[in-house]
């Protein structure tokens, strides 16, 4: 044993006694973050504890759950099992893991994705089981092009390890088209007919500038794909899951592994208490893991009947004669597939959603915006509250999607606000990672004290409506907000700031008409009052660019016959001389006099963070979050949307202290959040110009906004204010 090692170990040994002694704090991190300071090796050197090798588990949703799960199943097989259950998944916690361990079998490691490249190549995993990719935690992680470019890194540095894939998942799929390892595809086999929501984190292509065509999905961007023009398409599956049944009261499928020469097909079943379709996907996995390192299907299903989350994931407790399930959610695609559970169940509810911005949870939440909220809207018999450190994000969120939600302190605030409801009424209590922990420790603490047993689970269903809906009208002559290609340029929430404007339309009586333009399609902007303009990842923006390009003189047009233009990010780069695509600096559109050029130190240079400006445009100051690698400069065509006064944030670059342009009735802006949510006098100033646009268009007199009640709108704002000041 090495001298490094030796002090490595005991520095952490020391660490972890103080943590659980004195502190009474769990040794997740700091032991093995203090002890990879003495030796960097040490993952390496403690990977033969497991003796039969290890099995890493890494992708956006269901981390924690599989590798539990799958840590159960081998143990359910006799074998002794390293695991870091509680989810340490950075390196640290990878380290932590093993020096607390004693020598086993196998080694069962969940990873972080971006961490991954540093843990793989120490661990030298026998098998590594990729889930799925979905967009998460934008500020900290980036696009998903830089996790796959990761992950894809660990596997070349770990080339004897076999890769476990969603095949499913176009953005998994790429991942295994660039690697050289051995492979197992795995996916569900036929459609399960579910409602699709609206945002999806992979409509192109992975390896050309096409679109992506699908003849089923089956959630986010998961199903059956193919590339009409380069034949990218999922690939053969070598462990499949059919006969898919999903119910309230739990979901049962068939489990098959591919014949290969000639031998035998593996065929078992499988069956769980739990729902949705990101579960059978889940299970899939474990199976499949769990088989690869010994595990018997026998084996697999006990595990599954004994698994007991201990963790808030999916977790169910018995409060005041009531039943309130606890479960985990940090993007988009996780908080959609909660509100398909929650929408199962028919009968009376109370669901509160916690949001904090943590660090941990990722400082920007403007993806609120791309959960379909809107599917919660009508329900009979449904409260709703907002809780944690964003708790007025999520009400404003909420209101508009016809949700009225009041805020909550805690779990307790929830079921005393909640106690008048009918008898039998299910709590729903739905977290982002740091809100969840506070949360399960109210519910554990209340459910001791109560010592109630659980009430049964109501065995009613209906399917959520799907929520696409590209035109939506109402009235005659309304003003015509034009979406254009949202399909492709959706990053950031930034949709949100049309379902604003039409909103507060709506909230007056007045007629709005939504036209979502997807690539493709053919738009005539001489019938639109307002465009909305965002922004997008690279690869999307630049088969947008080549759109826009050809409409150029189009959009000039309608901005200098007074049409009202919101541009969000490259939306707004665009429109100037010069602007950013990927790592080149390209032509712009020319509308307005702006140059947008890549700062020193290339695209990892990036301004990220919260912002607050002094606007012409509001009373009130404007809020929003800013995550863009461009430095804007502006021309003498053009003003600030507003000067910088915030403690924190940039603006259009590292000096002007100002940021977005503005220019007859264009807006341009790097906030995002969207950023008419919690800025309404904002939004109004671009309604009342494209009320003036519709009325010269129709030839009809151009109505009056009347004021809104903005209470929920101002908090939100006012809370920002109050963290991040004034410079």
């Amino acid at each position: 044993m090495g001298a490094r090692l030796t002090c490595a170990k005991a520095v952490s040994g020391l660490a972890t006694w103080g943590l659980r002694n004195v502190f009474k704090r769990p040794a997740g991190n700091l032991p093995g973050k203090l002890a990879m300071r003495i030796d960097p090796q040490i993952i390496a050197h403690l990977a033969d504890k497991a003796r039969e090798g290890s099995v890493v588990v890494v992708g956006t949703n269901g981390k924690t759950t599989v590798t539990n799960l799958l840590a159960d199943a081998l143990e359910a097989a006799g074998k002794s099992v390293i695991c870091n259950r509680a989810g340490a998944n950075l390196s640290s916690g990878v380290a932590s893991t093993l020096l607390h361990a004693k020598p086993a079998d196998v080694a069962v490691i969940e990873s972080d994705e971006l961490w991954l490249a540093r843990t793989a190549p120490q661990l030298k995993p026998r098998l590594i089981v990729l889930l799925n990719l979905f967009r998460d935690q934008l500020d900290r992680m980036g696009e998903i092009d830089r996790i796959q470019d990761s992950i894809v890194g660990a596997l070349e540095k770990t080339p004897s390890a076999t890769l476990a894939f969603n095949a499913d998942d176009p953005l998994c799929a790429a991942i295994a088209e660039r690697v050289r390892n051995p492979k197992l595809a795995f996916g569900v086999e036929g459609d399960m007919g579910l409602a699709q929501n609206t945002v999806v984190d992979a409509q192109m292509c992975q390896k050309c500038l096409s679109m992506m065509e699908y003849d089923y999905r089956q959630y986010g961007q998961l199903g059956e794909y193919h590339c009409p023009s380069c034949g990218f398409a999922r690939p053969a599956r070598a462990w499949s899951a059919s006969d898919v049944s999903l119910g309230v009261d739990g979901l049962r499928f068939s489990v098959s592994r591919a014949t290969e020469g000639g031998a035998d097909g593996v065929r078992f079943d499988l069956e769980a208490p739990f729902t949705g379709a990101y579960m059978v996907y889940n299970l899939l996995a474990v199976a499949v893991g769990a088989f690869e390192m010994g595990a018997t299907p026998e084996a697999i299903q006990r595990a599954i009947d004994n698994f007991d989350p201990q963790n808030g994931r999916l977790q169910r407790f018995a409060v005041q004669g009531r039943s309130v399930l606890l479960n985990l959610a940090k993007n988009p695609t996780g908080f959609n597939q909660n509100l398909k559970i929650i929408l199962q169940d028919k009968g009376p509810k109370t669901v509160a959603f916690f949001i904090n911005d943590k660090a941990a949870d990722g400082h920007d939440v403007s993806w609120l915006w791309d959960i379909d909220f809107e599917e919660l809207a009508g329900q009979e018999g449904l409260r709703v509250f907002a809780g944690g450190i964003r708790a007025n994000d999520m009400q404003v969120r909420l209101k508009y999607s016809g949700v009225e939600a009041g805020v909550v302190a805690d779990a307790a605030d929830v079921l005393s606000k909640s106690a008048s409801d009918e008898r039998g009424a299910h709590v729903y209590l739905i977290a982002n990672y740091t809100a969840l922990p506070a949360l399960r420790t109210d519910l554990t603490r209340m459910q001791e004290e109560g010592g109630a047993s659980l009430p049964p689970v109501q065995d009613v269903s209906a399917p959520a409506a799907d929520s696409e809906a590209p035109v939506q009208t109402n009235g005659e002559n309304p003003l015509v907000i034009m979406h254009l290609y949202p399909d492709l340029l959706n990053l950031y929430g930034d949709g949100g700031n049309v379902t604003v404007l039409a909103q507060r339309l709506r909230a007056r009586g007045l007629p709005v008409e939504i036209r979502r333009v997807k690539h493709g399609e053919e738009c005539d902007l001489s019938q639109a009052d307002i465009v909305f303009l965002g922004g997008g990842p690279d690869r999307e923006q630049r088969l947008a660019s080549e759109a826009l390009l050809a409409m150029r003189d189009q959009l000039a047009a309608f901005v200098e016959a007074d049409g009202v233009l919101l541009a969000i990010c490259g939306g707004y780069q665009i429109l100037g001389r010069e602007w950013l695509l990927g790592e080149d600096v390209v032509e712009g559109l020319s509308i307005l006099d702006l140059t947008t050029l890549r700062a020193e130190g290339g695209s990892g240079n990036r301004l990220i963070d919260n912002v607050i400006l002094e606007s012409p445009l509001a009373e009130c100051p404007v809020v929003g979050y800013e995550n863009h690698a461009g430095r804007t400069h502006l021309g003498e065509g053009v003003r600030p949307f507003g000067r910088v006064i915030s403690s924190t944030g940039h603006g259009n670059n590292d000096n002007d202290h100002a940021d977005g342009a503005l220019y007859r009735n264009v807006l341009g802006t790097y906030l995002h959040g969207p950023l008419l949510a919690k800025n309404p006098q904002v939004a109004d100033w671009l309604l009342e110009r494209g009320m003036q646009r519709r009325a010269n268009r129709t030839g009809t007199p151009a109505e009056a906004l009347v004021p809104l009640n903005d209470a929920a709108e101002n908090a939100a704002n006012e809370a920002l204010c109050r963290r991040f000041g004034a410079k």
